[in-house]
């Protein structure tokens, strides 16, 4: 897969020329966009029901919509925190991906658990991933810091599944939130799994966006999970034909894939079926 490539949900459309002054190495980039997206929980700010809905855009451009509806300037130039596009990890690096792809430079989205922001807990997280001369590196823009895709930085969804299915591991630490005890566990790190490959393949969904073989319990065919996970786990390790055999399985196995509908269980408000075609909520 040519990772230099917008796909249809980092494509910024009609406000790519806005990505033309920005600097041209990742942590530069990482800096303008934390200057452009806020966290709808993490920041504490109480948004009206409008500003919440900005962490539904699910498309580069959409955000990028968002910011042009408070300003007229160059993305790089200060937004106050309440100003600012409201979204989540997931925000943050896909116009991060974006921006670096606009740059020439081969960027992809991870679907993991960070180890970094609390010793005990392990917060379902995305980064970003971009080539640099014959090796991936993955940055949390957000936090403006390098990580490692393994314990202690972003354990990828593939790794923790592999872990939770050899009993290596407490599955019900991973999740949103110690407070919020139906979002964690087994079937959260599955749906996260498809959420990794269909990430990989270009289809870069927002967290909340459910479709196939994903379920709110520990269901299907679990088997199916343990060979994605596996070639996951294989391809980061550097081998082409597991990566070959990724894009093959995503293409031949329909619940891996969101096809033209995803139901949206937004934290913004109840959930309802996006037909991702049409760019809008399905009638």
């Amino acid at each position: 897969m040519d990772y230099t490539r917008q796909t249809e949900f980092s494509d910024p459309r009609a406000h790519a020329r806005l990505f033309d002054p920005l600097p041209d190495d990742p942590g530069g980039i990482g800096e303008v966009i934390r200057n452009l997206v806020v966290h709808y929980r993490a920041s504490g700010i109480d948004f009206p029901p409008d500003r919440l809905a900005e962490i539904d855009s699910r498309w580069a451009d959409r955000l990028l919509d968002a910011d042009r509806r408070r300003f007229d300037t160059p993305l790089a130039e200060p937004r106050a925190p309440e100003q600012r596009i409201v979204g989540c990890c997931r925000d943050f690096t896909l116009l991060t991906v974006a921006a670096l792809r606009h740059k020439g430079i081969p960027a992809r989205s991870r679907v993991g658990f960070a180890d970094y922001f609390a010793p005990d807990w392990h917060y379902d997280h995305v980064i970003t991933e971009y080539r640099d001369g014959d090796r991936w590196v993955s940055f949390d823009s957000e936090e403006d810091k390098y990580v490692p895709l393994a314990p202690g930085g972003l354990r990828t969804a593939a790794q923790v599944w592999t872990a939770y299915r050899r009993g290596e591991i407490d599955v019900d630490k991973f999740g949103v939130h110690p407070s919020i005890a139906e979002l964690r566990g087994g079937w959260f790190v599955r749906n996260y799994v498809i959420s990794e490959l269909a990430h990989r393949r270009g289809e870069e969904l927002l967290l909340w966006d459910l479709w196939g073989g994903m379920s709110l319990d520990l269901d299907g065919d679990l088997a199916l999970i343990d060979q994605v996970a596996d070639l996951l786990l294989a391809a980061d390790a550097g081998d082409d034909a597991a990566e070959t055999k990724l894009a093959e399985l995503y293409l031949s196995r329909a619940e891996l894939r969101p096809g033209s509908r995803v139901r949206c269980a937004s934290p913004a408000g109840a959930e309802v079926t996006i037909d991702l075609e049409k760019r809008g909520v399905a009638t």
